[in-house]
């Protein structure tokens, strides 16, 4: 099961559903609140084999990796690893994904991703973000 946008079908009885092997979501600092929270009550209530993520740079440009530098969100040491792998790697944990699957033309751009997966990705920050986007949303 795929979906770009899982609120709808928070709103829906799946669990009545056939549960999927596979949940396939957006991933990453891109997607909002709303999404990780309804993900995760899916997750909840199918109990799928795996979650995967998708799209963790929303499709765009990459210009919000020049303003917002995720690297905190990986424990030391990730020298040398950039903006964008951070974001990446941290992909996985928003929300919790086995894999994550990116489009890309640029067999380089692919290689610095492989690279990332080496990083450990700081769960406690992770943890103090998402509180922070539902304290945020609570305002």
């Amino acid at each position: 099961m795929s979906s770009w946008d899982t609120r709808p079908l928070g709103m829906v009885g799946v669990d009545d559903l056939p549960s999927p092997d596979v949940l396939m979501v957006r991933a990453g600092f891109l997607v909002g609140i709303d999404l990780l929270d309804t993900t995760a009550v899916l997750r909840n209530v199918w109990q799928p084999g795996e979650t995967w993520g998708m799209s963790p740079f929303g499709g765009g440009n990459g210009k919000v990796w020049e303003d917002f530098d995720p690297r905190p969100f990986l424990r030391p040491p990730h020298d040398g690893l950039s903006r964008v792998q951070a974001a990446f790697r941290t992909a996985f944990h928003l929300p919790s994904a086995s894999a994550v699957a990116v489009g890309t033309d640029d067999p380089g751009h692919l290689a610095q991703l492989v690279q990332a997966l080496g990083a450990e990705v700081n769960t406690t920050a992770v943890s103090q973000y998402l509180r922070a986007l539902h304290g945020h949303r609570q305002s």
